[in-house]
């Protein structure tokens, strides 16, 4: 009865769940923060190319700019993969008209969604006031009832970047 040399080991079967629970939390809280700032700076970056017309010069097409946005992800999103990531070059009338519409439409009951942004390419011309948006489906892994990063029936995040801003002359 005064035996306690397992003592260590029940107590730690007893903590390990919460405790790898909550470290498993923490990495992935950091992990959607971290790649929201990388989507934003991919876009951020990218939209310079369009700001300074060096896009339009070069005659870049939809696929160019959906791979000048990849080369900025550093391999961590999956940008061959239509279905999670999704681009919108679009000019709007005026900074006040640059709305952007909500990418994803759910039904009723909210099991399914899906796309409902069309991907599209549209520069502009100088002196344009150009809206560009990308939207990121990024896979959640720890889903518990008090902790759960998710926001979609799939089990992903949405992740969204946006810049508006003028053309130069």
């Amino acid at each position: 009865m005064r035996d306690d040399s397992a003592a260590t080991a029940i107590e730690f079967g007893i903590l390990a769940l919460p405790f790898f629970t909550i470290i498993f939390a923490i990495i992935e809280t950091a992990m959607v923060f971290f790649a929201g700032q990388i989507l934003d700076s991919a876009v951020n970056d990218s939209a310079r190319r369009i700001r300074t017309r060096e896009a339009q010069t070069a005659g870049e097409t939809e696929a160019d700019y959906r791979a000048a946005i990849c080369e900025g992800l550093y391999g961590l999103f999956d940008c061959d993969d239509n279905d999670k990531l999704r681009i919108k070059v679009s000019v709007v009338t005026s900074f006040t008209g640059a709305n952007p519409t909500p990418p994803i439409t759910c039904n009723a009951d909210n099991t399914s969604c899906a796309w409902s942004l069309a991907q599209s390419y549209n520069p502009g011309v100088a002196s344009s006031v150009v809206m560009v948006e990308a939207y990121y489906k990024w896979a959640t892994i720890v889903s518990l009832p008090w902790f759960d990063l998710t926001q979609l029936p799939d089990g992903t995040r949405l992740l969204a970047a946006v810049r508006v801003f003028r053309n130069e002359p």
